[in-house]
């Protein structure tokens, strides 16, 4: 089997052959296939489910999921659970009433499940609080949630007993039908249980439509697999072969078809090392299984992110770098101690902040304690189209002072509307929380909900977070810049005949374009003159989201993103003032626009570890391209161990570094057939190159140019 790399050095052989055969079918498709031919199950056929209630319905899908969905047992895997229904796929219930006009529920994603208490006391052990917390609840919605959830507890028991009834005469599975019979019930009582529970509830809440992270998964297992191996009872490398059966069933939705963004957006990231809530580093030998499998096998669809601070080991960062080099862009970084600051700025106690995962993609939480969402928006959109009034000329500013503090009223406004739109949306006038969307399953493994009797969209949750993302920050800071330069400080042209070049796309202003485009140092080349603005603006954008009122229930940090949707926000914006046309794609994330850096990844980094980016609490990414030659031998891996190490110190949030050329990507667009399991870095994911859409593939093939 041939994992594909973007090094030179081989990826390493260390698991059985019969395993590395079932990594290949997995990712080759096999079985996200076979998930499309059972789409969901019909509700239609379940007597008197049009005529039941909203809950009562949703209640009725999962039992009928746990009942009728098909069951894959593959001969020779080591765990059991798979989330067989290709709806699920599409985030939703995969359960419909064929025939009604809403014959679907949404699902939920963006959020990170407690595992932990799973481990610790089972299934069995949160059905003991549920029925603790009937006790103390009277009130019929509050009830009718807590009866819910003894349900998909119960959905899960019949989901569970299906699998044990399949396993028990199965020749070659006796091992596994062992170890799935007491867990995820009760606690696990060793590594492969630990391993076996974990993947059983994950499966469940991905069968039922969800889209889970997993969270800090060397902490929830590492102390497991400590003591097997000093008791004897399992060596390091059948720890490996269990544990990578985990990543390759991780990879059963794969089906090979083309999606824009790519195959692998399921939000099953992982993180990886740093601090406990006691302080004490957490790094074990889970941690480096984690980098073996995915070093081994290129497997991209757990996006793992490996938390950095000013102690971590050397050894453990040169291990990410010789993960790194053979590309997909499956391993990046959180710098800790920086986002420890600005979680606790913010308001979270130490304690929890200390425990952050990420929510599916890369954006900070703390961990089966928050329903998060993001609200993300064109910023660049803001300054053309209101800011600037569509360059009409209708407003003109006496200095660059008057247009800044006009933008940053305007992305006030914004951010105002965002929060009124999502307090009216889920708060009564008094302050308590609307009916929403029934999503009980994951409701289980979110802390408070089961004590508040309130799902996870009711504010049962202990934080409720939505962050508004703003878009595009590095091309404002550029026209920003630009139009500072040309109209204010060289005084080329005035504001209206700019105005006037860029409302015409820039025809008949070509010399004007190329002066813009080519002889200013823009964001990510180091230049203090324009990274100035990105300073200020990360500054005033932070403020415009603190602006709190404590008493509400939701908070609303600010982070920076696009996840790819500069491609969709492309045809709405107009030609930029830095340079560009009406049309172009820009940049991504918080990355330098495509084809301003001059001055290699140091420069970038530099540029982009400037602001203070503790002070937008939930995140910002950073895209670095390296082309493989880069990276070869040890002195690569020093090289990209360095420049680790350097982003965190500079003051960097999260980073995400992808090993790539652009021939090889153009390659793979014309031989797709060559190049089926070359992964790249999209966003908070990563994806097989060849099933995403030309402009995904396109966007993807600049950003490395």
């Amino acid at each position: 089997m041939i994992f594909y790399t973007a090094s030179s050095t081989p990826r390493p052989v260390r698991l059985s052959e019969a395993t590395r055969k079932f990594a290949a079918d997995s990712q080759a498709g096999i079985y996200g296939l076979e998930t499309l031919d059972t789409p969901n199950v019909r509700m239609d056929e379940v007597p008197g489910y049009s005529e039941m209630s909203g809950l009562d319905k949703y209640n009725a899908c999962i039992l009928e999921i746990a009942n009728k969905s098909p069951l894959r047992i593959v001969p020779g895997e080591y765990l059991s659970g798979s989330a067989t229904l290709g709806d699920a796929i599409s985030h939703i219930v995969p359960a419909k009433e064929y025939g009604a006009a809403h014959g679907w529920f949404g699902s939920v994603s963006h959020l990170t499940i407690r595992f932990d208490e799973v481990l610790a006391v089972g299934m069995n052990g949160i059905e003991r609080r549920v029925h603790e917390s009937l006790k103390r609840h009277t009130e019929s919605r509050e009830r009718a949630f807590l009866e819910s959830c003894l349900i998909c507890i119960d959905a899960m028991r019949i989901w569970h007993g299906r699998y044990l009834e399949a396993l028990k005469d199965m020749p070659g599975m006796e091992r596994v039908y062992s170890n799935l019979c007491r867990v995820p019930f009760e606690g696990a009582r060793n590594f492969y249980e630990a391993v076996q529970s974990m993947w059983f509830v994950f499966a469940f809440t991905r069968l039922c439509g969800n889209w889970p992270g997993i969270g800090r998964i060397d902490w929830l297992l590492g102390d497991y697999l400590k003591k097997d191996l000093a008791a004897g009872a399992l060596t390091i490398d059948e720890a490996r072969e269990i544990f990578s059966h985990f990543f390759i069933k991780g990879c059963e939705w794969i089906n090979g078809r083309a999606t824009r963004s790519g195959d692998a957006q399921h939000y099953q990231n992982l993180v990886l090392a740093g601090i406990d809530a006691d302080g004490a580093e957490v790094a074990n030998e889970v941690t480096y299984l984690v980098l073996d499998i995915l070093e081994e096998l290129g497997i991209s669809d757990f996006p793992t992110t490996v938390r950095i601070n000013t102690k971590t080991d050397p050894y453990l960062i040169t291990r990410c770098a010789e993960a790194m080099r053979h590309g997909g862009g499956n391993v990046a970084i959180y710098n800790e101690d920086l986002i420890l600051k600005a979680m606790t700025d913010w308001g979270y106690e130490l304690s929890e902040a200390r425990n952050f995962a990420n929510d599916g993609c890369w954006e900070v939480q703390v961990p089966g304690k928050t329903w998060f969402g993001y609200v993300p928006f064109d910023g660049l959109a803001i300054l053309q189209h209101i800011t600037l009034d569509n360059y009409s000329g209708s407003r003109d500013f006496g200095s660059f002072e008057e247009l800044y503090a006009a933008y940053i009223a305007d992305l006030g406004a914004q951010v105002e509307q965002i929060k009124r739109g999502t307090t009216g949306g889920r708060l009564n006038e008094d302050g308590s929380w609307k009916p929403s969307n029934p999503c009980t399953v994951v409701s289980l493994f979110v802390d408070d909900c089961i004590e508040n009797a309130r799902s996870y969209y009711e504010g049962g949750t202990r934080y409720v977070v939505v962050s508004p993302h703003i878009g595009g920050l590095p091309d404002i800071v550029n026209s920003l810049y630009a139009i500072k330069r040309l109209v204010y400080e060289d005084k080329r042209v005035s504001l209206a005949e700019l105005q006037k070049a860029l409302a015409a796309n820039w025809e008949g202003y070509e010399e004007l374009r190329r002066h813009a485009l080519d002889d200013f140092v823009y964001f990510g080349n180091d230049s203090d003159e324009c990274d100035s603005l990105a300073v200020r603006l990360v500054e005033d954008f932070a403020k415009c989201c603190g602006e709190r009122d404590d008493s509400c229930p939701i908070w609303f940090p600010g982070g920076i993103s696009t996840f790819g949707r500069q491609i969709d926000w492309a045809p709405q914006r107009l030609a930029s003032p830095h340079g560009h046309r009406k049309g172009d794609v820009l940049a991504s994330n918080w990355s330098p626009t495509p084809g301003s850096i001059r001055n290699g990844a140091t420069a970038v980094i530099h540029s982009a570890c400037k602001p203070d980016l503790s002070l937008l609490t939930t995140g910002s990414a950073l895209d670095i391209g390296i082309s493989p030659s880069a990276l070869e031998g040890e002195p690569g891996v020093a090289a990209l161990s360095g420049l680790i190490r350097g982003f965190c110190d500079l003051g960097g949030f999260f980073m995400q570094i992808d090993t790539v050329d652009a021939a090889t990507l153009r390659d793979a667009q014309r031989h797709p057939e060559k190049y089926t399991t070359l992964a790249v870095r999209v966003a908070g994911w990563s994806a097989r190159f060849v099933t995403m859409s030309r402009e995904w593939q396109d966007m993807i093939i600049e950003r490395v140019e």
